[in-house]
């Protein structure tokens, strides 16, 4: 495999924004197979581990868990992160140069790793392409798009009706979109910054977006209210929240943008998305959900079944129409373009760095 900057010596100026660029390129073509050992399972299974081994020296005291839970989440997230700077080192040169392009093309795979646009297109396709049509049988084919829904959500599909599980749809396509693609995004792009204006010792793309994914994966295994991860899980619930707050009001502020509407009209709409994502427990998750619902101007949130619980979420742009297979395809191209906004903006960045080295 030959890249296009493979020849540079030096990542600096525009160079690692052209690698963020591949990376996010390579996501979309061919996102996660799955004969290839993701580096997040790998971190889910340290987590397990790990888990046991705090339940089992922990017990049921509850500072003895949150102690647990601060190491178990410096641990993850300091081992990923020096993980994606030895790959970084590697690629740049400074460990075994010979093989120096053997380290790019890894690095590349890695990037493009952190990335899950394609990943959670094809989940949420997967569910509306499983709903039932005029001519399929209504059970089987709810069924099968409950099962399908089941592998994005945590909320009890087994009862949903098609409405229903088109708004889980919706909902998780516009949450996920933040921690799964904008916010490993955000922390590529700081990270090719970094490297830009010349820091290449420091942690770069790698390295900042693999400390995120173990944050995030914390949160995902660990960070439920019940039973001993209540203090368990607080540690890498709170970081992944403090890590996901600037992306997510970022995208925010970029969505309406990349939808095509003006200055005016896309403050509005924000100002609409922060007062309607305010009750949401989450810091992240009701802003993102509601900046979507009133770009498309859709009404997302309601009651949601988890086990034996229902929680009502707050609603978002209350009195628009709620979303339909359309709308949610449509949630999945504006993600689309602000993905490439986003890289252009990152790409001006890059040039303008190199522009000013170049003058200096």
């Amino acid at each position: 495999m030959t890249l296009p900057f493979s020849g540079v010596d030096s990542f600096t100026g525009i160079h690692p924004f052209l690698l963020v660029i591949a990376a996010a390129s390579l996501d979309r073509l061919v996102g996660d197979p799955r004969w290839c050992l993701h580096p997040v399972v790998v971190m889910g299974w340290w987590i397990n581990r790990l888990r046991r081994l705090a339940e089992r020296l922990a017990g049921e005291r509850p500072w003895a868990l949150r102690l647990a839970g601060a190491v178990i989440t410096v641990l993850l997230v300091g081992s990923s992160g020096a993980a994606g700077w030895l790959l970084e080192q590697w690629a740049l040169g400074k460990v075994l140069p010979d093989t120096r392009p053997i380290a790019l093309t890894l690095l590349l795979l890695a990037l493009a790793s952190a990335l899950a646009g394609r990943s959670l297109e094809q989940a949420v396709r997967a569910v509306l392409r499983a709903l039932p049509s005029p001519e399929s049988a209504q059970s089987e084919a709810l069924s099968a798009s409950r099962t399908a829904l089941s592998w994005i959500v945590g909320r009890d599909t087994r009862e949903l009706s098609s409405p229903e599980i088109v708004r889980a749809a919706a909902e998780t396509a516009s949450e996920n979109a933040v921690d799964g693609l904008f916010a490993p995004l955000f922390w590529m792009l700081l990270g090719a910054l970094i490297w830009a204006v010349g820091y290449q010792a420091a942690p770069g793309p790698l390295a900042l977006a693999w400390g995120f994914k173990a944050a995030s994966t914390l949160d995902s295994m660990l960070g439920y209210r019940q039973g001993l991860l209540r203090w368990l899980g607080t540690a890498g619930a709170r970081l992944d929240d403090l890590l996901v707050w600037l992306p997510c009001r970022l995208v925010a502020l970029t969505l309406p943008l990349a939808a095509g509407l003006g200055p005016q009209r896309s403050w509005a709409l924000l100002q609409s998305a922060r007062r309607d994502g305010a009750p949401d427990p989450s810091p992240n998750a009701g802003l993102s959900q509601a900046i979507y619902a009133h770009v498309l101007q859709i009404q997302l949130g309601g009651t949601n079944r988890y086990g034996d619980q229902c929680k009502r979420k707050p609603l978002l742009a209350a009195g628009c129409s709620p979303p339909t297979a359309t709308t949610v395809q449509a949630m999945l191209r504006l993600s689309q373009r602000l993905e490439l906004l986003w890289l252009v903006v990152g790409l001006g960045l890059g040039w303008v760095v190199a522009t000013v080295a170049g003058t200096q």
